[in-house]
């Protein structure tokens, strides 16, 4: 009796047996289904067009034996053997040429057991014992499929090609000044500030403009050593070092060429700003005394700004000089600007784990403030195309990373791989496959732990005929 007929009767027996010989819900009782059952010889149940159960003709869960009627006197359906459902393949018979042309290595349980033998036998149930072929029993863990179940189960393939994996980092940050564009106006001497311009805190400032008058007594000692050079007609190293005295005292350039056009001293000079930008501090007073070094004002420049990022050290060895980065500042509602990474800072901060990386953004219309938060993504890519698969390929069970190569006609071999870059839905493959394989991008975990079924009840098998 071949294995789907078995199944069937055996389904159907049970059934009317529970049911007490009576049809499931409908029909009317039929004392002798079992006893017809078992007198159903291999011979009557290998004719695929015969019946061997009658089902409900609306497909509902009703089934007999023997031919019967619904309530409302329609006739029930002959199910023949080659339309059983089973959870079982049904196997194609192969034809004579292919099956002489291949040596049969053993035969297997039926039901999967993990029981061998090298003579065809029945099991217990006397189901025939499958032959396997040679070429179908590999040690590489693979396993075969039959065309309709790889159907059912969905699984698709799809090849190793090269291409770019690109991802985006997302971090957080702020808008700080450019260190280079901050100076700041303090004396080189002892001095009074006279009087203060009126300038204040926040006010944009451009080079040149006067921010106070500076009254000195050393100031004015060098401009009247100069001017007694220049009056008595000195040339050479003595002219030279009576400007070089008011030089190195940082007394304004139009100052001394004042001085050399009126040939008088002045009671104050006016101090300029060294460059444009805004004044970020004013501690000028009118009239106040100032010391050497003292700070006067500081002006910053914001025309260029600085957004320094903090990166997860996971992510900084995508990260490099160069790199393309979109910012989006939190109050300018939406408003993206578009860097690069100018600096990648040599040590990581120990609380966060993360490492501080710099982009340096023009401001020319300066809506980029200063201690703004924003928000960043950073593009990487590799720099040439790479093997890659997709990510749904990847089986990853923490400590071992392989994907399932199809290696055609419904065989699957599970090869570890080794991984690098994510993004974009694929991921770099650095070893295990090679360009041009296929390899398994869904319903790959049910092959997975078919293979792994197969290899268990191997290792059984080998046991098994060692004691």
């Amino acid at each position: 009796m071949s294995r789907a007929v078995f199944a069937s009767a055996t389904v159907a027996a049970l059934i009317a047996a529970a049911a007490g010989g009576f049809v499931i819900g409908r029909a009317q009782r039929q004392p002798d289904e079992t006893r017809d059952m078992a007198m159903i010889t291999p011979a009557a149940a290998q004719t695929s067009d015969a019946p061997i159960y009658y089902q409900d003709p609306d497909g509902k869960p009703f089934y007999s034996l023997t031919p019967t009627k619904t309530r409302d006197g329609r006739d029930y359906r002959g199910v023949p053997a080659n339309a059983d459902v089973s959870f079982e393949e049904a196997s194609a018979p192969e034809t004579a040429p292919a099956a002489a042309n291949r040596k049969i290595k053993y035969y297997r349980n039926p039901m999967g057991l993990p029981d061998t033998s090298p003579t065809p036998k029945k099991d217990s149930m006397g189901m025939d014992y499958i032959p396997v072929y040679e070429g179908e029993d590999t040690d590489d863990g693979s396993v075969k499929l039959s065309p309709g179940k790889i159907q059912r189960t969905g699984a698709k393939s799809e090849p190793v090609v090269r291409r770019p994996v690109r991802s985006i980092i997302r971090a957080p940050g702020t808008i700080q000044e450019d260190e280079r564009h901050v100076s700041v106006v303090a004396l080189r001497f002892e001095g009074f500030v006279e009087s203060v311009a009126n300038v204040t805190t926040g006010d944009h400032v451009h080079r040149g403009q006067a921010l106070m008058n500076v009254y000195s007594p050393a100031l004015s000692s060098a401009a009247a050593e100069y001017l007694s050079a220049l009056n008595a007609g000195a040339t050479g190293k003595e002219l030279k070092g009576a400007r070089r005295r008011l030089e190195n005292l940082a007394t304004p350039e139009p100052a001394i060429k004042e001085l050399e056009r009126t040939r008088e001293i002045s009671l104050s000079i006016p101090w300029l700003a060294p460059q444009d930008g805004e004044i970020l501090e004013r501690n000028a007073v009118n009239g106040m005394r100032a010391g050497p070094g003292d700070v006067l004002f500081r002006i910053a420049d914001h025309q260029l700004v600085w957004v320094l990022l903090d990166v997860a050290e996971r992510d900084l060895a995508q990260v490099a000089v160069g790199t393309k980065v979109i910012i989006r500042p939190r109050a300018l509602g939406g408003r993206t600007f578009t860097g690069a990474v100018a600096l990648i800072y040599p040590h990581l901060m120990a609380q966060t784990r993360t490492a501080r990386i710099r982009i340096e953004l023009p401001n020319p219309d300066k809506v980029l403030r200063p201690e703004m938060y924003v928000d960043a993504e950073i593009e990487t890519a590799t720099p040439e195309p790479v093997l890659a698969v997709p990510e749904s390929a990847v089986l990853d069970s923490g400590t071992r990373r392989a994907v399932l190569v199809d290696k055609g006609e419904g065989r699957f071999e599970p090869r570890e791989v080794k991984i690098g870059r994510r993004g974009g839905e694929y991921v770099e493959v650095t070893q295990g496959v090679s360009e041009g394989e296929a390899v398994v991008t869904s319903a790959n975990f049910l092959i997975d732990a078919e293979s792994n079924l197969k290899a268990a009840l191997k290792g059984f098998s080998e046991a098994g005929g060692r004691q």
